[in-house]
């Protein structure tokens, strides 16, 4: 079964917690966004393996973008 992060959120990536490979449990942060000076994390809802990562840090997100997808 495959997940995908999407955004909920317009902002930017502050952080990756969790790298292409890393294993994740429900509910683990793979990566932090920021916007208007708060954090949100963004975490993994169900556990498995990340397969890829779609964003940068630094970079531009919208809402509805893909972010990374867990297998």
């Amino acid at each position: 079964m495959t997940q995908q992060l999407i955004s909920e959120i317009t902002g930017t990536l502050w952080k990756i917690e969790r790298h292409v490979g890393d294993c994740v449990e429900e509910g683990d942060v793979v990566m932090i966004l920021e916007s208007m000076k708060m954090e949100i994390p963004v975490e993994a809802t169900m556990a498995g393996t990340i397969k890829e990562l779609l964003v940068a840090e630094g970079e531009s997100v919208e809402e509805g973008d893909l972010l990374c997808v867990i297998e």
